[in-house]
């Protein structure tokens, strides 16, 4: 088995989490099938976060720097890991399910003529991956064949890496052709809040169907996510009912999270939800409905109308933080 690539993300200077759990599986891989594990950084102006990305434990850090890198561009980032992974023995290579993943992963498995399994959840001593399958109703063990595999990782199936240990940082040159260079960045169209990241937040409060209008996400929800210090979602019913924008949306076909607390207002709890935060360590429901199924994955459930209870909840936690 060959050395194992983790593509490191990075936005504005810093690694998201999302990265940080690619690292850790990037880790477990390299002890499981052999091999070192190599973190790709990719940009320009680097030195200091490859810096920071060696200090975990990783064998090696390779960082291509070109001005041509800045910005992510599909063709340009493929072209370039594809020379990495021919330049480094890599017979894996790793990154989370993220936006980013999803766009460039499949094509530098085509690019490699190689085999791809997404949003994988485990890695298993004999080279074969686990992934989800039926919204997570069936674990599916996966077997590719090639000389190289490429494989996302699921954002919610490992932990965190942390520090410790330092690899070598190696600066890589790359040639980036006519062709690669033809997609040119124009602008990025950023959402902004000041609200944690739904991806990262520790707290989750994500509102369904129950809730009845945009109107009332905003005058009974918010307010709760606000004194949690919580992030904002949302099922599928929501946003397809143009209640919130779809970058809220929690489930199979939207964002997978795992906070440390995640609560369910007014969501029965359809399976494609359920798929997308049944991983959460503590999960809290307010439905109205007692048979709703998001009470067999629930913690805690409430019983209750939400429009009175959300209040209610709202000021205890207010009391609660002084």
């Amino acid at each position: 088995m060959g050395n194992v690539l983790v593509f490191a993300e990075h936005q504005k200077g810093r690694f998201p989490k999302s990265t940080l759990v690619a690292l850790q599986a990037g880790k477990e891989a390299a002890s499981k099938l052999g091999g070192n594990c190599l973190v790709a950084v990719l940009g320009s102006e680097l030195d200091a976060l490859a810096q920071e990305v060696a200090g975990y434990g990783v064998a090696k850090v390779i960082a291509a720097d070109d001005p041509a890198l800045a910005n992510y561009l599909a063709d340009a980032y493929a072209v370039t890991l594809e020379q990495l992974i021919k330049a480094n023995d890599v017979s894996l290579l790793l990154a989370t399910s993220t936006a980013v993943g999803k766009d460039l992963l499949p094509r530098v498995a085509a690019r490699l003529g190689a085999g791809m399994a997404t949003d994988i959840v485990g890695i298993n001593a004999d080279g074969t991956f686990q992934r989800p399958m039926y919204a997570g109703n069936v674990i599916a063990t996966v077997s590719l064949d090639g000389p190289v595999k490429v494989v996302s990782v699921r954002g919610t199936a490992f932990d965190a890496a942390h520090p410790g240990g330092q690899g070598q940082v190696e600066k890589a040159s790359v040639s980036l052709d006519a062709a690669a260079r033809k997609m040119q960045f124009v602008a990025f169209n950023e959402t902004k809040s000041d609200r944690p990241s739904l991806t990262e937040a520790r707290i989750v409060v994500s509102g369904g169907r129950g809730l009845k209008s945009g109107e009332n996400f905003t005058t009974y929800l918010e307010p709760l996510v606000d004194a949690l210090g919580a992030a904002m979602g949302a099922s599928r019913a929501a946003v397809d009912a143009g209640f919130v924008p779809n970058d809220l949306q929690v489930g199979q076909t939207g964002k997978v999270v795992a906070p440390e607390l995640y609560f369910a207002v007014g969501i029965s709890g359809a399976i494609q939800h359920l798929a997308g935060m049944k991983d959460s360590k503590v999960i809290v429901a307010i439905n109205k409905d007692p048979d709703a199924p998001i009470f067999n994955v629930a913690d805690y459930g409430l019983v209750a109308d939400l429009f009175k209870a959300v209040p209610e909840l709202t000021e205890e936690v207010k009391k609660l933080k002084g």
